[in-house]
């Protein structure tokens, strides 16, 4: 794979540095980061043994692989202070971390001929339990193959069209924030029924850990576990019946529906 270069050190790209690591994908040497935040960038490089560097367009110059790893509001700038950098080196290739941001909006920006993935990941990630679709504006195969193989070391992959990449943001882009407000509202019941605040946590934490982990392993279909669980007349059918009565299922995909259409309302701003 060569040198893969991070222009962003956040949070994100920390993460995929970790995975990149942990996969054997690259050696520390064979990564050098960028950030305009000198701490960061100094902890970084400590932490994981990394090459560092002041220059967005040293990291691109130095790199088969850029990750841009910056927020969407200052991509398009970096990507033309790289762009005649990543033209000059041949079979280079960038990969676009920015929610929102198109790729026609960011190939308008850079020479022809340059290679760009973009994709969607999540914060799960941070933990290397991430999930993350990618997307091409061509027939890039090596590059898809390329960047498949950096984010499967942080989670899972898909492989989607762009025109899907809205609802990935609305659905696993955002999803982890509903999950925790789900598992914040479930730990309050358990207070409201008198549970102590560590103990309620604890048991909505690992409930829901474990009903995903049942749910892939066991290959069931969310409907089948739900019945499963609901006896006649039992407890847990209440709870849904409660749960349909406050709109819960729909207030959840109109959540993804309306997270989706904010993502399509950035990438056209």
């Amino acid at each position: 794979m060569g040198t893969i270069g991070f222009i962003g050190a956040g949070n994100m790209g920390e993460a995929l540095i970790r995975g990149i690591l942990k996969a054997n994908l690259a050696a520390p040497h064979q990564i050098i980061i960028a950030d305009v935040n000198q701490k960061r960038r100094a902890q970084i490089g400590e932490r994981y043994g990394v090459a560092v560097s002041e220059s967005n367009s040293q990291v691109a110059a130095c790199s088969e692989v850029t990750i841009l790893a910056v927020k969407p509001q200052i991509i398009h700038s970096v990507v033309k202070e790289i762009g005649e950098v990543a033209a000059a080196g041949g079979n280079k290739l960038l990969i676009s971390i920015a929610a929102g941001v198109r790729l026609s909006s960011l190939r308008a920006c850079l020479s022809e001929g340059v290679r760009i993935i973009r994709v969607m990941p999540n914060t799960p990630a941070l933990v290397l339990e991430g999930m993350s679709a990618i997307c091409s504006d061509g027939a890039d195969q090596e590059g898809l193959a390329t960047a498949e193989k950096i984010f499967s070391a942080v989670g899972k992959v898909v492989i989607v069209e762009e025109g899907l990449i809205d609802a990935v943001t609305g659905l696993s882009g955002s999803g982890p924030a509903y999950v925790a407000l789900m598992i914040e509202a479930l730990a309050d019941g358990g207070v409201l029924m008198g549970l102590p605040r560590k103990i309620s946590q604890e048991l909505a934490l690992q409930t829901v850990l474990g009903t995903a982990r049942l749910l892939m392993e066991a290959n069931y279909h969310p409907a089948a576990l739900k019945d499963m669980v609901s006896s006649p007349a039992g407890t847990t059918i209440q709870g849904i019946y409660a749960l349909e009565k406050a709109g819960f299922r729909a207030s959840l995909m109109e959540a993804v529906r309306s997270a989706a259409v904010r993502s399509k309302e950035l990438g056209q701003s």
